[in-house]
């Protein structure tokens, strides 16, 4: 049965798809020019072809030859450092042997970079994390631009790869196009506790070693982490875009269930290529997809990492989409998961309450999502309400639940924890800024109270050590951390601190142009603030003493200063400059920092589609 769709999600989509209009047709016209009918390697030169498959096995050197089979480009980010990635070390051969009992051929296309939030916290590697999305963009492209290749398949999970790879494929949006994740590691530590003991070896009342064993015990084996931020975000957001096989996103690696899911990944895609019309990712990801994309976040309470995200990946697609639409909607969308930092539970809890295939069912039953979308399953969002099951060998999919498990996790968009999203948008003379509400209590939500300013986390962090920050209200500014001035890196090593003075009766809040973690936890935090510092924003005129309100529930972010005293004050403090911003690979991103765009158009170094006649728009100007 189809619900008839919620005004403001057709409010939303309505004005989307008009202001992408010229962009979006233009998007469409290259990527069906792009898509001509037979196997794509059949255009390449003979020179061409032989150098593409001079290193294949003989039976699969003479299927490429004969052009007739397609061939699928797997491009992975696995490494085995990292616990997201090392699951995919037996990917390729696995999906290889799929893609051939359907009927094609698969070649190893290209790796691309994956890095850690969560070991380069607090780094200087972690000023290179937001950029690597774009690095991992043009890998992939390059990755696909030998014309060797019918379809694809896209194996990573985490942070900034998820959407790199995405935006890379968007550049191929002709090709059909299946995201094949690896799966949450089983739960171990809960992620309550190790918050507990990080807040403790703030105080200095644990050691080191306590902290690494709780950290140890919370990330203990292959698979994603398990809190609910921005790598699971990613899984969600992959599936609800329809680039992922049903229920596929939250099974446990080394599992039965997860090898038959990947094999099926490699035996649809192959599908989808000798099909007439098979569902190209770029016709797969439009404003319907986006708009469903952004409803499920907000109703999940899901990382803020993904108010840059999202609005890259739609202009990857010819789509322009903003913080206003992701405000309007995150108005009508309840919230209806509660995963740490929103709650106690990890996305393992989540998937047995009912998981993705409950929450797209709900959701479509109240009139939040589009269910007429072409998906790699081929059916519509609907399919996406079931979940797959192993009957001894055979994979199936079978009706998911109809009904929460656990109403501590997961509820019905009826009865909801919330009635609005758990990230909102604020407004004021700093900028515009996003917060999350999902995980910080009512009475932690408005904060007034005189700034303390620093150019540099570790210097808030030296404040805390020597006491500085003690027995008063502030509300802490960390300026010059935005996309143009370093990188725009998560500040996640300053919750603990932050936790520890607001758990003492403190009234404190955040405001920065940097990114906290997609793990955004209790304390308010007013994060990407755009116009950012570096390009004189109004963050750079700020002062230690000026009052400042963080107001999550009005949308408010005020400077209580007279505004043309505020006007005439000179820009104080400044972004790293050249010998400092060296290192750890640093300088070679100087390219990065002079073209990146703002925070809220995505922070990418590209700049979207843009139609003939229109001009490009300059979207961060000094």
């Amino acid at each position: 049965m189809t619900h008839s769709l919620h005004p403001t999600v057709a409010a939303v989509t309505e004005r989307i798809v008009e202001r992408s209009t010229d962009s979006r047709a233009e998007y469409l016209r290259r990527i069906r020019l792009a898509g001509q009918s037979g196997p794509a390697r059949g255009r390449l030169a003979c020179a061409n072809l032989a150098h593409g498959f001079a290193a294949s096995e003989p039976a699969d050197k003479a299927a490429l030859r004969g052009t007739v089979k397609p061939n699928i480009a797997l491009v992975s980010s696995y490494n085995d450092m990292l616990s997201a990635h090392q699951p995919y070390r037996d990917y390729p051969e696995a999906l290889k042997k799929a893609v051939i009992r359907a009927g094609g051929i698969a070649q190893f296309a290209g790796g691309v970079p994956a890095m850690c939030d969560g070991i380069t916290q607090g780094r200087d590697g972690m000023q290179l994390s937001l950029y690597s999305r774009d690095v991992i963009a043009m890998s992939t492209a390059i990755a696909l631009s030998h014309d060797m290749f019918d379809g694809a398949l896209m194996l990573g999970v985490c942070d900034k790869i998820t959407p790199g790879l995405l935006i890379g494929a968007l550049s191929f949006g002709h090709l059909p196009t299946v995201f094949v994740p690896a799966g949450p590691m089983a739960s171990g530590l809960p992620n309550s506790e190790k918050a507990r003991v990080r807040q403790l070896y703030a105080e200095g009342k644990v050691g080191r070693e306590e902290l690494l064993d709780a950290e140890a015990a919370s990330y203990h084996s292959v698979g994603t982490c398990t809190f609910y931020g921005t790598a699971n975000s990613n899984q969600l957001l992959m599936e609800v875009l329809g680039l992922h096989l049903p229920g596929s996103s939250f099974v446990n690696p080394g599992t039965p269930l997860r090898d038959a899911l990947t094999r099926a990944a490699g035996h649809r895609v192959t599908e989808l290529t000798l099909e007439e019309d098979g569902a190209p990712i770029g016709e797969i990801v439009d404003e319907k997809a986006i708009v469903n994309a952004c409803v499920a976040l907000l109703a999940s309470g899901g990382s803020t990492n993904h108010t840059l995200h999202l609005p890259a990946i739609a202009r990857a697609a010819g789509i322009e989409l903003t913080w206003d639409d992701l405000s309007d909607l995150s108005a009508v969308v309840p919230l209806i998961s509660r995963m740490y930092p929103n709650g106690e539970a990890d996305v393992n809890h989540f998937h047995a309450a009912g998981g993705i295939a409950f929450l797209v069912h709900t959701l479509l039953e109240a009139g939040l999502l589009h269910e007429d979308v072409r998906t790699v399953a081929g059916d519509g969002l609907r399919r996406y309400t079931q979940e797959p099951v192993l009957r001894g060998d055979e994979l199936t999919w079978e009706e998911g639940p109809r009904a929460s498990l656990d109403h501590a996790v997961l509820r019905p968009a009826s009865e909801p924890f919330s009635s609005d999203g758990g990230l909102r948008m604020l407004t004021g003379p700093l900028g515009r800024a996003v917060i999350k509400t999902s995980a910080v209590k009512p009475e932690h939500r408005l904060v007034s109270a005189p700034a303390v300013v620093f150019d540099d986390q570790h210097d808030f962090l030296a404040a805390f050590a020597e006491g500085a920050l003690d027995g008063r209200d502030f509300v802490a500014v960390i300026r010059y951390q935005g996309p143009a001035a370093n990188g725009m890196p998560e500040l996640h090593k300053l919750t603990p601190a932050l936790g520890v003075l607001q758990d003492r009766g403190q009234k404190v809040a955040i405001v920065t142009d940097g990114r906290m973690s997609g793990a955004s936890g209790k304390v308010p935090a007013a994060i990407h603030v755009t116009p950012e510092a570096a390009l004189g924003g109004p963050l750079s005129r700020i002062q230690d003493g000026d009052l400042v309100t963080v107001d999550a529930d009005g949308g408010r972010l005020d400077l209580h200063v007279e505004h043309d005293a505020f006007a005439r004050r000179p820009i104080t403090g400044r972004a790293p400059q050249g010998p400092e911003w060296a290192g750890t690979g640093r300088e070679l991103f100087a390219a990065f920092r002079a073209t990146v765009g703002s925070a809220d158009t995505g922070a990418s170094v590209f700049p979207g589609v843009v139609a003939p006649g229109q001009e490009v728009r300059v979207v961060q100007t000094v």
